[in-house]
């Protein structure tokens, strides 16, 4: 074997012994990515160079130059500025668009999957229901009923999107409360609530977790979605679907407006699809 072929297998001997697996390097580029979007959304009030809202038509449709690195936008706003502040908005529809599906969506699964029976029934047939309607259909409609903001997008998402993390948990529910373990708790005289909450439901909650950092890359992309339809976050408010609204009209004339603000959006998904490959390899789930 030649010295070259030693040395590479020397290098991945060194690097499987540190753990540095393709679960580990994802794991470490979506975490990297994650929390810098988190680090900018947390400091935009205090590092954008420029009020995100404040008109300055003297340097309107400017091209990225030193003073505005991403250009300016119809009204001589920054657009960099507006990119960082409109993280803030973004990172929250995410973490709060999933934060109650996830909780409602697991609660009635668990229910679901451990009580069997009518129980089952009634509550699969709700899920059903959900799901014979588009998912962007059914929340454009809710949204239009409740009137256009934030509010209503948490509400239509609350109401539409638990229901596949009730699906998956529900799965895990029925497989695994037939399990040894479940057994000898049952054998024990635990209750139902105990053994659903503090037994069973720690074993399946890996799958849902994994799922809702997978399920943040479409929350965000909905929000801005129907922000650019004019339903979600209101102008002059910096978010990056509206952005993209706001300079869908220049497109050929100031390329600038629109491209900053989808970047940030497939950065920020990219980011998160990473950090959802990576919990999936770390906890064994690709192999399932």
């Amino acid at each position: 074997m030649s010295d070259v072929a030693l040395s590479r297998g020397s290098w991945l001997e060194r690097i499987g012994a540190l753990g540095l697996g393709r679960a580990n390097v994802n794991l470490s580029i979506g975490a990297a990515i994650v929390i810098g979007w988190a680090l900018v959304a947390l400091l935009a009030p205090w590092i954008a160079p420029y009020d995100p809202i404040a008109h300055n038509l003297p340097e309107k449709l400017q091209a990225p130059n030193l003073l505005h690195p991403f250009g300016t936008d119809n009204f001589g706003r920054d657009i960099l500025s507006r990119v960082m502040h409109g993280a803030r908005i973004d990172l929250q529809m995410g973490i709060i668009g999933v934060l109650f599906p996830f909780m409602i969506g697991t609660t009635v699964g668990a229910i679901a999957g451990y009580a069997g029976g009518w129980v089952d029934n009634v509550l699969m047939r709700v899920v059903d229901v959900v799901l014979a309607f588009p998912f962007l259909v059914l929340m454009l409609a809710i949204i239009a009923i409740l009137g256009p903001g934030l509010y209503s997008f948490y509400v239509a998402l609350a109401l539409v999107g638990w229901v596949s993390y009730a699906r998956l948990v529900r799965a895990q529910v029925l497989v695994l409360k037939t399990s040894d373990f479940v057994i000898a708790a049952r054998s024990l005289g635990f209750g139902r609530f105990r053994i659903l909450f503090r037994h069973i439901l720690p074993n399946c909650i890996a799958g849902s977790i994994v799922f809702s950092m997978s399920d943040v890359v479409l929350v965000v992309l909905s929000g801005s979605s129907i922000s650019y339809l004019g339903l979600g976050v209101q102008p002059p408010t910096a978010e990056w679907g509206v952005m993209i609204a706001e300079g869908q009209n220049f497109i050929t004339t100031a390329w600038w407006i629109t491209t900053f603000p989808g970047l940030a959006i497939v950065f920020m998904a990219f980011g998160f699809s990473m950090l959802a490959d990576g919990l999936a390899e770390r906890f064994g789930l690709r192999k399932r």
